[in-house]
């Protein structure tokens, strides 16, 4: 079987070190180029400061399962996010098993998912997304409690100062996570940088891609420490660079990327400093987002471990900058406005202008106004505590629609060359705990024949033992793949800090 054999992976976040170690494992002779801007893997969407880091697992996010017209609660989002991020759990596991994914700090934590929501609406739909969800192996773990005492043993801090009488609804899912992306992603690019043909270079700054007669990709770039411009080739490339993919999509001409743009959104959360607080608080507690805001806005109260500490973070607040990175240039977004992507985006904004109105507000929002939003999770908060912080910068799909002349898009998609010579990966969350799915559709894309062959089938299995199979079907596999997992990640519950 003739495999391409020089890849070249443009970006050093999560989603190349995944495919990076996928094709490792899969054709270990392969040449595998990175190539990354920042002087430092996993610095931009993949940092932990930067990515929400919930291992979202569909448990507590309640914008994964709409209400339908009729009443009833689609959870078919939520299903195929949980059985994407045990996938990934998965190859996590297989690597720390190896010794393949090596970490300076611990990279995933025991933490509760849980939701919270208040109002007789709120609360009936909160009650038939529990009935609908355990009815499935991989939440019949979830509790479900509108009792005030119960609730106060989970999540005492934001049952202080809350009025006895109010009405709340809230699940519980033991088994959460909290994922630090930026460690995996040093660990895994680490791991290939001890591999035979495997180079990293940072400080790199692609600009140009073309493709040659001959099918290979000629890829100009600048060396920003010795600012020597450099040509390289290559038979296959992956861009997977957060939001700076679409202008690389962009330079490459591809026919399947006409009609994409893209909208950037900043994210913003109060970040708490008082450390008896932070202690008080053991928990990722997601609300419901308010109506007419974005899927991304759902506000959360959120115990993360950065930097080997832990931290209270509440938001997201949206902001508004025209950079499509965190440390890109604020002419990313008018240079990105093409001939073929220009209606697209006005048809899209004119589709979406209660998001423009929403975004509007929440930028020009004061202090007091974001903090009236924390003290309805936590009614005893104290604004001294607080502080402002920006995190990471993503960048929405614009899709050309037929029917509607451009769709605004939530969530992660790949566009692939013809030829199969080029993927791109566009959106945003919940890419990152999805990494290993959304990876292993990129190899369909892009080597069918070979995913089809018993060889790589068999890799694939012994590094996901549940490739191929359906665990959202099969509840019996997934409740074993995901004791496995929990045993070798050591996430059995009450362990706080984990390797």
């Amino acid at each position: 079987m003739k495999q391409k054999q020089h890849f070249t992976l443009i970006g050093a976040g999560i989603m190349s070190a995944t495919l990076g170690v996928l094709l490792k494992k899969l054709l270990p002779d392969a040449r595998i180029s990175i190539y990354e801007r920042l002087d430092k893997v996993g610095a931009e969407s993949s940092d932990a400061w930067n990515n929400a880091g919930t291992g979202h697992s569909a448990f507590c996010e309640l914008n994964y399962t709409p209400e339908r017209e009729d009443g009833s609660v689609d959870i078919s989002k939520a299903l195929k996010i949980s059985s994407a991020f045990e996938e990934s759990k998965q190859l996590w596991a297989y690597l720390k098993e190896r010794g393949d994914l090596p970490t300076q700090s611990p990279f995933i934590n025991d933490i509760d998912h849980m939701s919270f929501v208040w109002g007789e609406k709120n609360i009936a739909f909160l009650q038939k997304r529990y009935d609908a969800l355990v009815q499935y192996a991989m939440f019949k773990d979830m509790k479900y409690s509108e009792d005030h005492a119960q609730v106060a043993e989970w999540i005492p801090l934001m049952m202080q100062g809350r009025d006895p009488k109010e009405r709340i609804g809230v699940t519980r899912m033991a088994i959460g996570t909290d994922v630090n992306f930026g460690a995996i992603t040093r660990g895994m690019i680490a791991y290939l940088e001890t591999c035979d043909n495997v180079s990293v270079h940072l400080g790199h700054h692609v600009e140009d891609l073309t493709q040659l007669s001959d099918g290979r990709w000629q890829i100009e770039m600048e060396d920003l420490t010795t600012n020597e411009e450099k040509t390289v080739y290559s038979d296959f490339v992956f861009i997977g660079a957060g939001g700076g993919a679409l202008p690389l999509m962009e330079k490459s001409d591809i026919p399947e990327g006409r009609g994409y743009g893209g909208f950037p959104v900043s994210g913003q959360f109060l970040k708490c400093n008082n450390e008896e607080v932070i202690r008080q608080h053991e928990a990722k507690v997601y609300g419901k987002a308010a109506h007419g805001s974005p899927p991304m806005s759902v506000p959360h109260l959120d115990t993360r471990m950065l930097d080997g500490k832990r931290s209270l973070l509440f938001g997201p607040y949206a902001g508004f900058s025209t950079k499509f990175l965190k440390n890109g240039s604020y002419f990313d977004l008018p240079f990105s406005i093409e001939v073929h992507n220009v209606w697209p985006m006005l048809a899209a904004g004119v589709q979406n202008l209660h998001l423009t109105k929403y975004l509007i507000e929440q930028v020009l929002q004061c202090p007091e106004e974001r903090f009236e939003l924390l003290e309805q999770y936590y009614p005893e908060a104290k604004f001294e505590d607080w502080e402002l912080i920006t995190a990471g910068q993503r960048v929405q799909i614009i899709k050309k629609d037929k029917k509607e002349g451009g769709i605004l898009k939530f969530g992660t998609e790949i566009v692939t060359a013809d030829d199969k010579s080029l993927a791109v990966l566009l959106g945003a969350s919940p890419g990152a705990s999805t990494s290993v799915s959304i990876m292993l559709d990129v190899l369909k894309h892009c080597f069918p024949e070979a995913m089809a062959s018993k060889e790589w089938r068999d890799r694939l299995k012994e590094m996901i033992p549940s490739y191929g199979e359906s665990l959202i079907k099969d509840g019996e596999l997934c409740l074993q793949v995901r004791d496995r997992t929990t045993e070798i990640l050591k996430l059995q519950e009450g362990n706080e800090v984990l390797m």
